[in-house]
């Protein structure tokens, strides 16, 4: 996986932060997927919105996974914050689409949130980015074309 490549940005973010951030957005799901309550996914879809694209430092969850990091006494690992903001928009994505689907079919609705929380479990227990993949294989061949 050394070929992936991911955007690029001057801002950082830390490590272990993002790491909080994935478990706590996959036990959110967990909830969700529990309950069926389509307010635990509007609350995510808030929460990505604004990690992904407004200029506020924290969102809630990576507010809380802040803190924990801080409590924990975590070490802070700098670093690209921009592949984190390219994965938001991804997650924004998913969770509109959970939330759409969660009026016309429920059973599809829950499949896409679960491979969500796979998603965001890759990044919080291995350091997996699936963003820097669909990044890599999705978006930067095309984006390469565009700009040729």
């Amino acid at each position: 996986m050394n070929s992936l490549i991911c955007p690029i940005s001057t801002n950082r973010t830390n490590r272990n932060a993002v790491r909080i951030t994935g478990f706590l957005v996959a036990s959110s799901i967990v909830l969700f997927a529990i309950t069926g309550n389509i307010y635990i996914i509007l609350a995510l879809s808030i929460d990505f919105y604004i990690r992904a694209y407004t200029s506020l430092k924290f969102s809630p969850i990576s507010f809380v996974a802040s803190k924990l990091s801080k409590i924990l006494k975590l070490k802070y690992i700098s670093i690209d914050k921009a592949p984190k903001i390219f994965a938001a928009r991804v997650g924004f994505i998913f969770t509109l689409a959970i939330t759409a689907l969660s009026f016309v079919s429920p059973s599809v609705s829950l499949i896409v949130a679960l491979i969500l929380m796979s998603f965001a479990l890759l990044e919080s227990i291995f350091n997996f980015c699936v963003g820097c993949v669909v990044y890599t294989y999705l978006v930067l061949p095309f984006y390469k074309k565009s700009h040729a």
